[in-house]
């Protein structure tokens, strides 16, 4: 019998690091393939059926039926030498030492003759903190997608000589039993900060892999006084020390705004900032690309059409291989990731030094919300704690089309191990040491809540956020708002006065002044939580009844 080779098999182990899988307990595979550049992964992929290639260059792939993060799936270990650090409940949900190890004995038997994929990358472009991550994967496009949104060893002597500290095994076709298992389904993401180890399982949604590395640097870098965030930030070219931080969760704009043509981009996600300045805990970006436009977004509408991006659920004609990023007939979480340096003006380091500014950004479906906002630090605290926004459709499983009004800690309540309050107690720190300006802003709705009003354009966001950066807020009149306490300026260039005051723009006033008061309960509700730990005056910059 003939066995056919695949495309890289002949080099699979040209880039093998002498730490091999024998030593993690991955005995028997089929082909190992080590560290395969972006051009064989593309082979590999299609070659196994797992993508095609599109008009200009993308690989498309199709995540399964996970087209989102499956939240209610996902585990902490609990163990004695790190149990008491973890803020234990919805997003950090408990697991046995002895169900985690019958499980992973299982994974492991189960990598017994199949084909494997392992890059070995960095997460931290600075190197003080950086952390050596192993990803071990079934298919291709994954350890593509790992290739595209980490930092790359730069040596083949550092390649060869690659020790981990952390390790990733991805099997999407491998079950739990959940009776057995104890997990909520077949479907698990469980981490054991002890065993240095987080496994995944019967998902193929390549957004698990990328948020266990940023739910471990949550873990590992505020232990040693770094803050972890869940931001995008970018830099005046003219100024490293004119950071801008961007706060919020999937779907608020992140990556869209912080994708500035006249200032040089850090990151679109995930960032540390220590006592030297904010650095990029990835080499990539992973941008919703539903709806993307050439004129509202040209940056990132670029990487749509080029070589070594990957498009996720992305519908495409498959004679002509055109995309179209209108179409939300699979999921509304489409995707693209691609390496940080498709972006022309990207800080290829990754690093930069301090804010000067700080956006916290939330999409209110309530329409509501005032399109930018003055916060001083206690309020920004207030805030920040809170991480009021709605979920967009498509970004976890399980949600519909309408967004879902949420509180999530910090902006990134999934992903946060700690309490809030040490995440708050560090940006408190840094926000009072390097007097760093504050601003909320809503890029929800206006006129009207969802279904009613209309979403804020990108165009009068982007005009907002340019006048906030360059200090020309500095010099309008603000109103104080009577319920929230914030200050909304009274004018803006290039935006209009109906959207800087929503409520004028909304056909029944009764009805806006009714929304607003019963939001302000709800934050007032949720904050109680959060009392206990947290100091008194950052309780007292809530809103006001």
């Amino acid at each position: 019998m003939t066995i056919t080779k695949t495309p890289a098999q002949s080099i699979a182990s040209a880039r093998k690091a002498d730490f091999d899988l024998s030593k993690q307990g991955i005995t028997k595979p089929g082909a190992v393939y080590w560290n395969l550049p972006a051009e064989a992964m593309y082979e590999e992929a299609v070659f196994r059926g797992e993508g095609a290639t599109a008009l200009g260059g993308p690989l498309i792939v199709d995540t399964g039926k996970h087209k989102g993060r499956s939240a209610n799936d996902k585990f902490v270990v609990k163990h004695v030498d790190s149990e008491g650090h973890v803020w234990w409940g919805q997003y950090n949900r408990p697991f046995t030492p002895e169900n985690f190890d019958a499980l992973h004995k299982r994974m492991l038997e189960a990598t017994q003759d199949k084909d494997l994929f392992v890059q070995d990358v960095y997460a931290g472009a600075d190197e003080s903190h950086r952390l050596r991550v192993r990803f071990v994967t079934q298919m291709a496009w994954h350890s593509m997608f790992i290739r595209n949104m980490f930092i790359l060893p730069e040596t083949d002597a550092e390649q060869k000589n690659f020790m981990p500290d952390f390790t990733v095994i991805d099997l999407p076709d491998f079950k739990a039993e959940p009776a057995s298992d104890k997990t909520n389904s077949e479907t698990f993401i469980i981490m054991s900060f002890e065993k240095k180890l987080a496994i995944i399982g019967n998902t193929a949604y390549s957004g698990e892999m990328k948020k266990s590395i940023f739910t471990l640097l949550n873990y590992l870098l505020p232990l040693k006084g770094v803050l972890s965030m869940h931001c995008s930030a970018n830099v005046n070219p003219n100024d490293t020390n004119d950071v801008a931080l961007f706060f919020g969760l999937s779907g608020t704009g992140k990556t869209t705004l912080s994708a500035d043509p006249t200032r040089r981009l850090i990151g679109d996600d995930e960032h540390g900032w220590s006592d030297t300045g904010v650095f990029n805990f990835e080499g990539g970006c992973y941008a919703k690309v539903i709806g993307l436009s050439a004129a509202a977004e040209p940056e990132i509408f670029a990487t749509t059409r080029r070589f070594g991006t990957i498009l996720e659920n992305v519908v495409y004609d498959p004679s002509t291989r055109v995309v179209n990023l209108a179409d939300d007939s699979i999921t509304e979480n489409t995707r693209a990731s691609y390496p940080l340096d498709f972006i022309d003006n990207a800080v290829p380091e990754g690093k930069a030094g301090h804010p000067k500014n700080i956006i916290l950004l939330t999409c209110d479906a309530n329409g509501v919300m005032p399109p930018i906002a003055r916060l001083t630090p206690n309020q920004a605290l207030y805030q920040f704690i809170s991480g009021y926004t709605a979920k967009i459709a498509g970004t976890e499983v399980g949600l519909g089309k309408e967004p879902t009004l949420t509180f999530s800690a910090c902006f990134g309540g999934p992903f946060m191990v700690h309490h809030p309050s040490v995440y708050a107690a560090l940006l408190k720190t840094k926000i009072e040491k390097h007097g760093v300006k504050c601003w909320l802003v809503n890029t929800g709705w206006v006129g009207g809540q969802f279904g009613v009003g209309k979403r804020i354009s990108i165009k009068h966001t982007r005009a907002l956020l340019n006048a906030a950066l360059s200090g020309k807020l500095d010099n309008v009149k603000y109103m104080q708002d009577p319920t929230f306490g914030f200050e909304v300026p009274l004018a803006c260039e290039g935006v209009p006065a109906e959207v800087l005051d929503p409520k004028s723009s909304w056909a029944d006033k009764a009805e806006y002044d009714k929304r607003y008061i019963a939001l302000a309960e709800r934050f007032i509700e949720n904050f109680k939580k959060f009392e206990e730990g947290t100091p008194k005056e950052v309780i007292e910059a809530g809103p006001k009844l």
